[in-house]
C-alpha cells in the first residue's frame, strides 16, 4: 500500500461521519424533497447520531439504508432533525413586546396575517393566539403555522400539552402581560391540557420548508424563533428573504433570543424596532424594491 492510500485509510472518523451524513441529506432530498443540506454541520451530525442510537444502527450510513427501503422510518428521523421542544410564551419579553409596542400598529390594518415560521409543536401559536384574543384582534387575524415535521404539525393542531409543563407555561404568561388567567384558555384531564378549540378557529397547518419551498402569502407579522439557529449562512440568508417577501412596508419579523437580522443578505432590508426583544420592522424603501422585482 502506497502512502496516498495509507493516508486515505487513515482518515479519522469525524471524516467519515460527514461523508455519511452528505449521502443522508442528499438522499433526503431526492428521495423526499426534504433539504437539509444547508443545516448547521455540527448541529445536523448530533442529531444524526442520536438517530443512528434510536434505529440501532452500528454506523450512520446504516440510516441511509432506512430511509431508502422504508419510507415510513422518514417522519421518525425528521423527528430527531427538527427542533420541537419550547415552551408557551417563552423569552416572555418578546411577548410583552408583541403586545405593547407591535399589536398598536397591527391595529392599523383591517386584516393581519401572521406567519409562525417553523411553529414545532405548537406553543409558539398558542401563546400569540392568545395574545391577540386578549388584544381584540383574534377575530381579524389569520394564523399561517408551518413546518417540516408532519408528526409535530399533527400535535400543533391537537394543542394538547402534558399537563406537567403548564406551570412554567403560566408563569411565562403572567410575566408576558397576561391579562387574565392561563387556565381560562384549556381543559384538564388525565394528565394533559387541552387548549381551547376556538384559538386555532383561524388558523392553518400546513407543511412548508424554509429551505426549499416559495413565499405563500403577504403577511404582517412573522415570529419564527429558535429556528434559524440550526441554519447555516446560505440557508438563513435564503429564510431571511423569504421573509422580507411576506412582509409588506412596516411589517414585522420576531426571532429568537440568539438570533439577528444583522449581518445577513437582507440587514438592508429591516430596522430595529424592539432590539432588545429581537424584533424588526420591514424597511419602506426596499419593500417597495422587492415589490417592483417581483
Amino acid at each position: 500500500m502506497d502512502a496516498a492510500m495509507r493516508g486515505r485509510a487513515l482518515r479519522p472518523k469525524e471524516t467519515l461521519e460527514n461523508i455519511e451524513a452528505d449521502l443522508i441529506v442528499e438522499a433526503i432530498w431526492r428521495r423526499y424533497q426534504y433539504d437539509f443540506r444547508d443545516y448547521s454541520r455540527a448541529s445536523l451530525l448530533r442529531r444524526l447520531q442520536r438517530a443512528q442510537s434510536h434505529f440501532g444502527c452500528a454506523h450512520l450510513s446504516g440510516l441511509l439504508d432506512r430511509i431508502l427501503h422504508d419510507p415510513d422510518s422518514l417522519n421518525a428521523l425528521i423527528g430527531f432533525l427538527t427542533i420541537q421542544v419550547s415552551e408557551m410564551f417563552r423569552d416572555p419579553e418578546y411577548f410583552r413586546a408583541i403586545r405593547e409596542q407591535v399589536v398598536p400598529h397591527l391595529r392599523t390594518w383591517p386584516s393581519i396575517k401572521v406567519w409562525v415560521a417553523g411553529c414545532a409543536n405548537g406553543e409558539e401559536f398558542y401563546s400569540l393566539a392568545i395574545l391577540f384574543r386578549e388584544e381584540g384582534l383574534a377575530d381579524r387575524t389569520m394564523f399561517y403555522c408551518t413546518d417540516i415535521n408532519p408528526a409535530a404539525l399533527a400535535k400543533a393542531e391537537a394543542g394538547v400539552f402534558e399537563i406537567e409543563r403548564i406551570a412554567g407555561f403560566s408563569r411565562n404568561y403572567r410575566e408576558a402581560g397576561g391579562r387574565a388567567s392561563l387556565s381560562d384558555y384549556y381543559t384538564a384531564n388525565f394528565g394533559v391540557a387541552r387548549f381551547d378549540p376556538s384559538l386555532r378557529k383561524r388558523a392553518v397547518f400546513a407543511d412548508h420548508n424554509l429551505a426549499s419551498d416559495a413565499v405563500f402569502s403577504e403577511v404582517q407579522f412573522v415570529s419564527s424563533r429558535n429556528v434559524l439557529i440550526y441554519f447555516d449562512r446560505v440557508l438563513q440568508d435564503r429564510a431571511f428573504g423569504l421573509f422580507a417577501q411576506s412582509l409588506p412596508q412596516g411589517g414585522f419579523l420576531g426571532l429568537g433570543s440568539k438570533e439577528t437580522v444583522q449581518f445577513s443578505g437582507e440587514a438592508d432590508s429591516f430596522s430595529d424596532f424592539a432590539p432588545l426583544e429581537k424584533i424588526w420592522r420591514r424597511n419602506a424603501r426596499q419593500a417597495e424594491e422587492n415589490a417592483f422585482a417581483h
